[in-house]
């Protein structure tokens, strides 16, 4: 080629190589009208030469005692203009794809990240497909692109850590979902999904780099594993999430009442098929006789019991619990346990504390007794293990899931804010208030 490169930047500063005859003695070399920044003879058939500013296809000329000759034609480059397609940003360890946009991208010749250069193919003169290089730091970073044109920068590219979770609030809820949970971490601003065992949330909204709000899909019973992906990374928070079951009450034989109770939530009876008293008791779920639906929740009662049950204990109560402040833990009873006036439980500020009350024989709350959740405390965290019966006694204000190895009185007047599930016996109810906590 007689001239060599033969397209460079408008601003000039380009070497290019003239070959051809004659050259000897040289008196002048023009790119069109003007004259290059400088030029040297090599040989009789070479001339080095840096190129003035310019615009367009012009004209290389040689000038030598013997006349002046056109050696070849140069083309000046407008400078490159590009965008990174959004969002411009991904992981640390780079290897993700990254779409330039633009123009005059077609004589690229190099594409930076910072300090980093990375892979690259021309795909058009207005489309370039980037392999992003790894970064030692997360970020931002200047993007250049150098072309035959001139080097276009004025592009940032950040590079993000991967995300982490640590916590999910609340911890738990329903099986059908629908709930809203507050997950708390870092790194989440660039979050793409969120999914409860994979499966993913009805929706999320990012509200700061640290926290995540999601709608919970419906899932299984039990611990879930919670994720979020960002274009950083994805972490994944093993069992961070537990699906609770529908029924605020359950009777393992029957479940009978008496007056104008209303229970929020599904009722059900398995695996025995009585259940009397509805109306005049109101029922605002499903009610279940011994379907699919009730062997499960038996099912997941019986889990869910032995699991508790199996906790090491923190501590250990006896007598009347009454008139005292627990903190969260693992508390347990060898035998039978009263309540008397009001029992406070004190979250500390953490939404997802848990109590644990493992009682060997039966739980007896005395009239107009309560449960009082404090500072965080939720009643979903809380469960009551009877090794026996429980009994609520008038006009009780209780809080918790009670789990019953055998049955349940609820007596007249007594509000539950949780569940009243019995194993293998009966669940009693007597103008009662009892709401599921989720």
């Amino acid at each position: 080629m007689p001239v060599s490169p033969n397209q460079g930047s408008t601003g000039g500063g380009d070497a290019v190589t003239l070959t051809g005859n004659h050259f000897t003695g040289t008196t002048a070399v023009r790119y069109g009208s003007r004259p290059a920044r400088s030029f040297t003879v090599v040989s009789n058939t070479t001339t080095d030469t840096i190129t003035p500013s310019g615009h367009g296809a012009v004209p290389v000329s040689v000038t030598t005692a013997g006349g002046t000759g056109i050696v070849g034609t140069f083309y000046y480059l407008p400078p490159p203009s590009f965008r990174i397609e959004p969002p411009p940003a991904g992981p640390l360890g780079g290897g993700n794809t990254a779409i330039f946009t633009g123009l005059g991208l077609y004589t690229t010749s190099e594409v930076r990240f910072g300090a980093q250069t990375a892979l690259f193919t021309v795909d058009s003169d207005g489309q370039l497909t980037v392999t992003v290089p790894a970064a030692a730091a997360a970020g931002p970073v200047a993007v250049t692109v150098t072309t035959r044109g001139g080097i276009a920068g004025g592009v940032t590219y950040t590079y993000l850590d991967p995300p982490s979770i640590t916590a999910v609030t609340l911890d738990s809820g329903p099986v059908d979902g629908d709930n809203l949970v507050v997950i708390t971490g870092t790194a989440f601003s660039y979050a793409t999904s969120v999914t409860f065992d994979g499966i993913p949330a009805l929706s999320f909204r990012v509200a700061s780099d640290t926290e995540i709000d999601a709608v919970l899909p419906a899932g299984d019973l039990g611990p879930a594993d919670v994720s979020v992906t960002t274009l950083g990374g994805t972490t994944t928070a093993t069992d961070a999430y537990t699906y609770l079951g529908l029924f605020a009450v359950l009777g393992g034989a029957s479940v009978t009442n008496t007056g104008p109770s209303i229970v929020t939530g599904d009722l059900g009876v398995s695996p025995g098929v009585s259940i009397t008293g509805f109306p005049p008791g109101q029922v605002d779920g499903s009610i279940h006789n011994a379907d699919a639906t009730a062997v499960a929740g038996h099912a997941d009662l019986i889990a869910t019991y032995n699991d508790a049950v199996g906790q090491t204990p923190d501590d250990s109560i006896t007598g009347d619990i009454g008139g005292q402040t627990l903190s969260p833990g693992v508390y347990n009873a060898a035998s039978s346990i009263g309540l008397t006036g009001t029992l406070t439980l004190d979250a500390q500020g953490d939404r997802n504390s848990d109590w644990i009350f493992q009682i060997g024989s039966t739980l007896t709350t005395a009239t107009a007794s309560q449960v009082l959740l404090i500072n965080g405390a939720t009643a979903r965290n809380v469960i009551w293990l009877i090794g026996s019966s429980a009994t609520l006694g008038t006009d009780t204000d209780f809080a918790g899931r009670i789990l019953a190895q055998t049955s349940i009185t609820v007596n007249a007047g007594v509000t539950v804010n949780g569940q009243a599930l019995a194993i293998d016996g009966t669940v009693t109810l007597d103008t009662n208030t009892i709401t599921r906590p989720w």
